[in-house]
């Protein structure tokens, strides 16, 4: 019966102590948006591709994020309205309303601060791409070997689309943040629920000889 007691006891222990350990990779990049009807959409096409049409919306947001499903979204509601005020329309011209979002402090790369989020309106030729839109009013821009965008206004300084640890509730935690557990030993929640386990069976046997 003691030994039933303390298996019972033992299993939850266990399965709590390992809890948060499983990894997922994930990646410290710009994600790209576009508004919808009130609702950002993940653009389907890079900014050096898409063509936006004038009153168009589109936001970006650094983030760590595993893919598409789990990226964070610009913050913010200001709509084109908003945003493209003091920018009268221009014959020949079109306009394009940017939503720049730097991210959180815990996204940051290492010795970086994200700097605050703001709007900005574009004004640039008709044919002209969310990159032309992007370079004319938040250069300067990064790009990597691969055309991939890597710094918006020169953030991040360094960088770009580099793999990041995440675990549990260090989700989102840059990898050379996160506390390292030893492969070479029991982590310490194993090695507390074994303890806990140690006591509870001890007390259970002091019950049973002194009602003996």
């Amino acid at each position: 019966m003691i030994r039933r007691a303390l298996l019972l006891l033992l299993v939850p222990l266990l399965l709590c102590a390992g809890t948060g350990r499983a990894e997922a990779a994930g990646y410290r990049y710009w994600s790209f948006w576009e508004r919808d009807g009130g609702q950002w959409v993940y653009a389907t096409q890079g900014p050096s591709l898409a063509r936006p049409s004038d009153g168009d919306v589109q936001g970006f947001r650094f983030a760590v994020s595993e893919d598409s499903a789990d990226a964070a979204q610009p913050r913010g509601k200001a709509g084109f309205a908003t945003i493209c005020a003091k920018t009268p329309a221009r014959e020949g011209s079109k306009r394009v309303a940017l939503v720049l979002d730097f991210g959180t402090p815990s996204d940051a790369p290492g010795g970086e601060t994200p700097p605050a989020a703001r709007t900005a309106c574009a004004r640039v030729s008709p044919d002209a791409t969310t990159a032309d839109a992007l370079a004319a009013v938040a250069g300067p821009l990064r790009y990597d070997t691969n055309a991939l965008l890597c710094a918006i206004s020169g953030y991040p300084e360094k960088g770009c689309g580099e793999q990041v640890a995440q675990s549990g509730e260090e989700k989102r935690k840059p990898a050379a943040e996160q506390d390292t557990a030893s492969d070479e030993g029991p982590s310490l929640g194993l090695v507390a629920g074994i303890g806990v386990v140690a006591i509870l069976g001890g007390a259970a046997i002091w019950q049973v000889r002194r009602r003996g």
